[in-house]
């Protein structure tokens, strides 16, 4: 039987739509308002109202779902997104900003919670690996054909917001067809989110998704300000900003796999030093491109594999909590990343951003590689 059922096919159009709309804006966000003159330190703030707001909505999800069920809560998250994307065109500022990209933030983050547990509520042990692996490709095939399109349409605040408006109440359309049951609703009543973050056995997991929100936090709010501060236009903002992603998209599968037969943790090692490395190519003036795309191979798929090693160390009607406690770690990261690394940016120099992100990733090297003989690398079982 496959395990691409209706509802998980419906499920991931849906989110598929999502995605683009999240993409388009994360992307323009801080250059409308770059256009706009506003200080970086006021573009870094933004992005991480985006993100708090991603920590309430994390933190709120649960709950809707057991009481709401995952269609009516996956409504109420899109709505809320939808809100928070029209309130752009209203005014623009920062305060006003502050405040939409919070709510959009909210709505954002209980997607992303109602569309994983729902994968892991349709899976079973055998095939949750590939539910999660089909998320996110789906996630970063999104995401690339987003960038696209920022590199191909007008990237006018008002031409830019009525279509994305849409492809958002668009991506409700696909549930109202099907309904996803939550086989595990009894245990999940039991199981909290806080002890998820406490288990010192998922503890490099758990590290894992802060340090991966903290890279692509910083990446995905800092990198286009970045970018137009060296003088590449909106459209080659774009088509980079693609380029990166699509390598998380080459580097997921293989990556996967590789995790699969050797061990999460020399795969996590070798992904960090990686990072380290693009970081550092990239303030040595390297080839723009093949830097982006070794960056965003090793940044981008280390989410998944932080999160599979977490995972394999709870039982499965733990797996909804756990899921919520890793994106709960990784949304702390993507708000601390972009606010300290604007004000570095804002104080010194455009820099600091590759230097922020290989200061953390080799902070969490260093945890891989101590005490390693404490930390069994875990092969997962048949």
């Amino acid at each position: 039987m496959s395990i691409y059922t209706r509802p998980v096919l419906l499920l991931l159009c849906g989110l598929l739509l999502l995605t683009l709309a999240i993409a388009v804006l994360n992307t323009l966000v801080p250059l409308w308002l770059a256009h706009e003159n506003l200080p970086t330190w006021q573009v870094g703030m933004v992005s991480s109202s985006y993100f708090t707001g991603n920590l309430l909505g994390t933190l709120i999800t649960g709950a809707l779902i057991k009481k709401l069920g995952f269609n009516r809560s996956y409504y109420i998250a899109s709505l809320i997104f939808a809100v928070g994307c029209a309130g752009l065109g209203l005014m623009m500022g920062f305060w006003s900003w502050f405040a939409w990209r919070f709510i959009a933030g909210v709505g954002c983050a209980m997607i992303w919670v109602v569309v994983e547990s729902a994968l892991m509520c349709s899976g079973t042990s055998r095939n949750r690996g590939r539910l999660l692996a089909a998320y996110m490709m789906v996630y970063y095939v999104g995401t690339v054909v987003g960038q696209l399109l920022v590199s191909k349409v007008s990237t006018e605040l008002m031409n830019v917001l009525p279509w994305v408006t849409g492809m958002i109440i668009a991506g409700i359309l696909p549930l109202v067809f099907t309904r996803i049951v939550n086989t595990h609703s009894e245990h999940q009543e039991t199981t909290h989110v806080w002890p998820m973050l406490r288990l010192r056995q998922a503890r490099l997991g758990v590290n894992g998704c802060i340090i991966s929100g903290i890279v692509l936090g910083s990446l995905y709010g800092l990198m286009p300000l970045y970018l137009n501060h060296q003088g590449v236009s909106d459209s080659g903002i774009g088509f980079w900003m693609a380029v990166m992603v699509s390598a998380g998209i080459v580097g997921q599968w293989p990556i996967g796999k590789l995790a699969d037969r050797f061990g999460r943790l020399l795969v996590l090692r070798v992904q960090v030093f990686v990072v380290i490395m693009g970081c550092m190519a990239m303030l040595s003036n390297a080839a723009m491109g093949p830097t982006l795309f070794v960056l965003g191979a090793a940044g981008f798929t280390l989410y998944p594999v932080a999160m599979a090693w977490a995972c394999e160390k709870v039982a499965p009607h733990q797996l909804v909590a756990m899921n919520q406690a890793l994106l709960l770690s990784y949304t702390i990261g993507s708000l601390l990343g972009p606010t300290l690394t604007a004000s570095l940016m804002q104080s010194y120099s455009d820099s600091l951003l590759f230097v922020m992100i290989a200061s953390v990733s080799f902070i969490y090297l260093m945890m891989l590689l101590r005490k390693a003989g404490e930390h069994p690398t875990p092969v997962a079982h048949a």
